[in-house]
Order: structure tokens, then C-alpha cells, then sequence
């Protein structure tokens, strides 16, 4: 293990990897990954599943069979996506066995087409969790308005959630409390909560991209100076909240019942301005029970450069409300920017879906 990579999980940081492959998992990329640098779980997208069928020749032999077998466009992608997360889920389950659970996990996203969808979301996220078969499965759901019936509904039903696309504190505690709301749930219908976990995924870099542009075009030296601190300081005043939700009474009945905490996930931690440290969204986002979803780039410099120096985000929250309310004063609206921030994830999102339907469409005509 780097010195890096062992220092932040010994700080309670688990590092999941935001890539998955089939050309990863049968190299043994994946599983050196696990072994010299300390990655404890999986995410993926459709971004990323594009991306590896576009770029690989591992699926050619699936895509043919799929095809000689006239399977639809949608039945195809699923198939493709649920072969690569088993493998995944196989791959890292002595880890999901040796946390109990906490880690060894490997995400799965519903289609975001149906994030304003309630009733779809939970019928995909119960569908998929069957097609994948795997207890380390955990199923993404966007944390839209329209998506914590389904978070809660899901969760209610014994399989675990990764939250998606939370970018304000008010909606984050609102998946807490959708969380509490389906492990209630599930307790009533009789589920073992040991056995359920999830985690909240709070995206960082966007805030600063967005925040900081609004920042550039107000100009004043007041305003630049408050650059690169937005995505931050959200986070850990996420951090603060999710210490306040899980030591309330509520929830101390739900852990007697054996109900494990939603973990916070430092999602879109790759820094897209180059001014900035490359692992500025790990080594300064240090605390216990945080989980980091590193890109391949962030993950290779942190391992190499990255100082961890300890919690990095208790004690900073007088601090991080005055980021905030600072840059409110220069006239950036938080809730304007978080409002516009989710619009936009989910645009990506359903045009990351229809680039992965357009690569397997050419790949079955092709095949």
C-alpha cells in the first residue's frame, strides 16, 4: 500500500474508485487497485460504461451473442452493465465480507431518465438489484425531490442505496431523512438493518466550477478571494449535519435496532481547475466514517504526492458558514447555484444515458 492511500484509510476515509471496466477486471487492474492502493469499493455511470464499450474490445463477444440473439437496445445495455457489476461485486467481495458490509462495494445507477420519476425509479432500482443478484450491490438513485420516495422505498425493501447528485444541505438532510424513514420501513417489514447500508454522495468540484465563475465575473478583489473555498466548505458543513443527524434520538433507535449510519461520499473529487492541488477534494475532506470516490488521475496523485495530516473538516465549521455567507454577500445564491447545479447533473446525466444507447446501438448493428 503507498503511505498516502494507507494514512487516509486509517483515518477512516474509505477510497472508492470512480471507474469500472471488464477490461479492468480481467487484466487484474482492478484487483492491484484493491491490493497496493488501498481501494475498498466501486462506482460507475453511464458515462464510464460508454466510455469502456467505446474503448474496448473485452465486450465485442457479448455484443454478438446479444445481437444474434435480437435482444433490444435497452435489454442489451443492462445485460452488458449487470455482467460487468457482478464481476465487480466478485472481485471485492472479501473486503465486503471482512467490513460486514461497510465496504466492498460496487454502485449501479437506474436510468436518469427516470429521476423525476418516483414510481420508476423504484421499480428499476428493485429490478436491477435482482438482475445483478449481488448483497454488495448498491444502487444509485438521484437525490432529486422526486427520488426520496423511491431512496426510502428502496431501502425499505432490504437493498442498499447509494444516494446521487446532492449538492445543498437542505436536500442532504432530507436523504438522511429519507434514509431513516425506509430503514423504519424495513424494520416493520421485518428486514435484518445490519445487512442494509448506504451512502449520501455530495458533489464538491461542480460547487467551485459554478461558484467560482460567478465569482470571476463579479471581478472584485473581494470576490476572487473567495475562489476555490465554496466546494469545501459545503462539504463540511455536510459533514457537521451528518454528525447532528446521526447522535439524534431518532437514530439511536434505529442503531439499538442494529441500523448502520448513511455514510457521507465525497463525490466528483477531481479537480477541474488546474490552479488548483490535484487532490485538493481528498486530503482536505478527512474525517471518519467519509467515504471518497477518486478518479484514476486523483487516485495516482494522492497515492504519490498526498499528505494526510488528520480530520481535516471537524472544527472548521465556524469558518465554512462564513465562506458561505461571504460569497451570499458578494450576490451568489447559494440555493440558485445548487438549483441550477442539479438541473445541469441531470442533463448530463440523460445525455451520458442516450451516448451509452448510441454506443451499444453501433455496437450490436455492427456486430
Amino acid at each position: 500500500m503507498t503511505t498516502s492511500t494507507q494514512k487516509i484509510s486509517d483515518a477512516g476515509v474509505s477510497l472508492w474508485f470512480d471507474d469500472l471496466s471488464r477490461e479492468r477486471i480481467t487484466t487484474g487492474n482492478l484487483q492491484e487497485l484493491i491490493d497496493t492502493k488501498n481501494v475498498v469499493g466501486i462506482t460507475t455511470n453511464p458515462t464510464i460504461f460508454a466510455g469502456a464499450l467505446s474503448n474496448g474490445e473485452s465486450y465485442a463477444e457479448q455484443v454478438k451473442e446479444l445481437a444474434a440473439a435480437d435482444t433490444s437496445l435497452e435489454d442489451a445495455v443492462f445485460t452488458i452493465m449487470a455482467d460487468d457489476v457482478q464481476k465487480a461485486c466478485d472481485v471485492f467481495a472479501p473486503i465486503y465480507n471482512s467490513t460486514q458490509g461497510r465496504d466492498g462495494r460496487v454502485s449501479l445507477e437506474v436510468d436518469p431518465g427516470l429521476a423525476r420519476d418516483s414510481d420508476g425509479t423504484a421499480e428499476m432500482a428493485k429490478s436491477l438489484a435482482e438482475k445483478v443478484n449481488r448483497e454488495n450491490l448498491m444502487i444509485k438513485i438521484p437525490a432529486t425531490e422526486q427520488g426520496l420516495e423511491p431512496i426510502a422505498k428502496t431501502l425499505a425493501e432490504g437493498i442498499s442505496v447509494n444516494v446521487t447528485l446532492i449538492f445543498s444541505l437542505e436536500r442532504y438532510r432530507a436523504v438522511m431523512n429519507a434514509y431513516m424513514i425506509g430503514l423504519e420501513k424495513a424494520l416493520e417489514n421485518g428486514k435484518n438493518l445490519s445487512k442494509i447500508h448506504s451512502v449520501a454522495s455530495f458533489f464538491i468540484s461542480r460547487v467551485d466550477s459554478e461558484i467560482d465563475a460567478q465569482l470571476d465575473a463579479i471581478g472584485t478583489e473581494e470576490a476572487k478571494a473567495l475562489k476555490g473555498k465554496a466546494g469545501l466548505a459545503n462539504a463540511r458543513l455536510a459533514y457537521q449535519a451528518f454528525e447532528e443527524t446521526f447522535s439524534s434520538e431518532r437514530w439511536e433507535r434505529l442503531a439499538a435496532a442494529g441500523a448502520n449510519v448513511q455514510r457521507p461520499l465525497w463525490a466528483s473529487t477531481g479537480t477541474k481547475d488546474p490552479a488548483y492541488p490535484a487532490d485538493l477534494y481528498v486530503s482536505q475532506l478527512v474525517a471518519p466514517n467519509t467515504v471518497n470516490t477518486v478518479p484514476a488521475k486523483t487516485l495516482d496523485y494522492f497515492a504519490e504526492h498526498g499528505e494526510v495530516v488528520g480530520d481535516t473538516i471537524s472544527g472548521t465549521y465556524d469558518e465554512s458558514n462564513k465562506v458561505l455567507n461571504d460569497i451570499e454577500a458578494q450576490g451568489v445564491s447559494y440555493n440558485d447555484v445548487v438549483k441550477k447545479l442539479e438541473d445541469e447533473g441531470i442533463e448530463k446525466f440523460d445525455a451520458s444515458w442516450a451516448e451509452l444507447l448510441e454506443t451499444v446501438k453501433k455496437a450490436l448493428v455492427s456486430a
